[in-house]
């Protein structure tokens, strides 16, 4: 059996890295080794929980351990920057999804990665619901015909509300930090989704406001549209849903049949056709070890060198990211942006 890999963390602010951190500590293929976080209180838990070493500096930490891979789980804008220096160090990089604050973080992921020939893979929490993965093959094999749209709804009623720690909320209600609001935090699935799906649009319009909780400072509610030459997508966003009724659920068109897919562990995958116009669940087939986690599928991709899932790709992360990126300059402006996009960044 292959040594595990040596991964180090990199924040622990992005409240998603709890949820990996078991897998990482039970599995054969991978060894927590330690962790920065300039904040007490998280790096007190990580002490406590997993008993591992951790830093304030995640430049000393990569100073002073032999590692494999890090796992990025700052935010948005300190990720971007984290992960250039880790990649650039030869070191693979996992990193949760949006991918970076803006397009320009993105690209410079992107180009890291390639310069130094290392793994640079982008987390979804919905890319492991096997109901999800099943769509995205069916879709691939043809089995609606071809998509002529896509929509995603990611909503809650607010992070806070959620029960989101306060340290992940102080930058996920920071534009500079996130890179936004519900935009950036919510739109992110699904211009991924689509952009997987129908591939990367040519024009896209962003709209949000703060309806709700108007004491923000970025917004909390957002829609992206994007359109292709024959086919259209949706991104919506919301900080402020009351109750769980039409979130994270994914509806997909074709020409001939569509799909939705229920979101979560159980959720189920649901065709209709002209034959079938009420739809009838589509079995479920049982995944893969390496296509049930971030941490396994990050390992396998490495030691093998397959493919990452579509949705976890880095190239197409990123032209997520311009989407998102042309959104921004949409709800500003108030006008159509159309890709690709000619300034880089903001």
């Amino acid at each position: 059996m292959a040594e595990p890999l040596r991964i180090g963390v990199i924040g622990l602010s992005h409240d998603h890295i709890w949820d990996h951190l078991g897998d990482l500590t039970a599995s054969e293929n991978v060894v927590l080794v330690g962790a920065s976080e300039t904040d007490e209180q998280l790096r007190g838990k990580l002490e406590r929980e997993y008993g591992s070493r951790t830093w304030t500096d995640w430049r000393e930490m990569l100073e002073a351990v032999d590692l494999d891979a890090v796992f990025v789980y700052g935010s948005n804008r300190e990720g971007a920057e984290a992960s250039v220096v880790a990649t650039d160090r030869g070191l693979h990089v996992m990193i949760e999804k949006p991918m970076a604050a803006n397009f320009s973080g993105a690209q410079a992921m992107l180009a890291s990665a390639s310069r130094a020939d290392t793994a640079l893979m982008v987390n979804w929490p919905f890319a492991w619901w096997p109901q999800m993965q099943q769509a995205l093959v069916a879709v691939a094999d043809g089995l609606i015909g071809r998509v002529w749209q896509v929509k995603y709804r990611a909503a809650h009623a607010g992070p806070a509300e959620l029960g989101c720690s306060d340290q992940f909320c102080d930058w996920l209600f920071d534009e500079a930090e996130n890179g936004g609001g519900a935009m950036m935090d919510y739109c992110c699935y699904g211009t991924t989704l689509a952009r997987v799906i129908i591939g990367r649009p040519e024009q896209v319009i962003g709209m949000s406001g703060n309806f709700c909780k108007t004491a923000l400072t970025v917004e909390d509610n957002a829609i992206i549209v994007m359109k292709t030459g024959n086919s259209m997508a949706t991104a919506e966003a919301s900080w402020t849903q009351i109750g769980k009724l039409t979130s994270y659920t994914t509806s997909i068109y074709g020409t001939t049949g569509t799909l939705l897919v229920e979101p979560r562990e159980g959720g189920r995958l649901l065709l209709s056709t002209e034959n079938d116009p009420a739809g009838s669940p589509l079995p479920v087939v049982p995944q893969e070890p390496h296509m049930r986690s971030a941490t396994e599928h990050f390992v396998h991709h490495i030691r093998t060198g397959d493919e990452l899932l579509p949705l976890c790709r880095p190239d197409i992360c990123c032209d997520s990211q311009e989407i998102l990126e042309a959104g921004k300059q949409s709800m500003k402006s108030g006008h159509q942006v159309s890709l690709p996009l000619l300034s880089k960044g903001v």
